[in-house]
């Protein structure tokens, strides 16, 4: 495969915390440009660390971090690669800080040099493009749980990343949320990555699945095929028969 295909490429990656407690050990990754890929596994698994590693947000104990086929050493390597692979983050409140809706999603464009008012366009089409219009001056701390999780994405999106990288998407949404973000994700041409811990939601947005298994990652499959129960249907992760 020709590294430069590559969006993430991750190689021999270990992290060891402080109190000896190994979260990662020996894990080796590749996602290439353009694939839609699930991860999945339980909370506590490393799925949070691996995305933070990512985005250069902690320092691996060993091993080496490549995206987009450059090397990356230095705050400097990370600060140029934040600007093709975006984060949600699993909590939407570590994402909204700015006093108004429209404020917080126009911040990325501003800081990847927009001027104002053109954030403020890119911001307001991208509102629209989420079906989230006359959410601008909607006061970010007082959104419900699903409202603050779609704005963070739109937090995100607005800087058009080329990779999407979501933890845990699903956290905390009632059916209709979840459901608009499955229509949001199926949408979006880009290169994604989700961790989660549900395969059904898994099945419904992305092709490949990986396990977080033992600090490393492993493949699990086609997400259509991996399991006759998870699949993509309607009834999601409601408990349900077939007959």
């Amino acid at each position: 495969m020709v590294t430069d295909r590559l969006a993430i490429d991750l190689e021999g990656i270990s992290l060891t915390y402080p109190d000896g407690r190994n979260v990662l050990s020996g894990l080796s990754f590749q996602l290439p440009q353009g694939v839609r890929a699930g991860l999945i596994g339980p909370n506590g698994s490393g799925k949070t660390t691996l995305f933070h590693l990512i985005m250069g947000l902690i320092p691996q104990t060993e091993g080496q971090i490549r995206l987009f086929g450059r090397e990356m050493k230095t705050e400097k390597n990370f600060r140029r690669s934040r600007k093709k692979i975006g984060l949600v983050f699993q909590n939407a409140d570590d994402q909204l800080f700015s006093p108004t809706v429209i404020e917080d999603v126009a911040f990325g464009p501003l800081n990847l040099g927009a001027t104002p008012p053109e954030a403020k366009k890119i911001a307001e089409r991208t509102l629209a493009d989420l079906n989230l219009e006359g959410f601008e001056n909607r006061i970010a701390y007082r959104l419900s749980g699903g409202e603050k999780k779609l704005v963070a994405l739109a937090t995100v999106l607005a800087m058009d990343p080329e990779v999407l990288l979501m933890d845990e998407p699903t956290t905390g949404l009632d059916a209709a949320t979840r459901e608009r973000i499955i229509g949001i994700l199926n949408r979006l041409d880009k290169t994604l990555l989700i961790a989660s811990h549900e395969y059904d939601f898994l099945a419904r947005t992305t092709k490949d699945i990986y396990k977080m298994e033992a600090g490393r990652v492993v493949s699990a499959g086609d997400a259509a095929l991996l399991h006759p129960h998870y699949h993509a249907h309607a009834a999601g992760d409601v408990p349900h028969q077939h007959h």
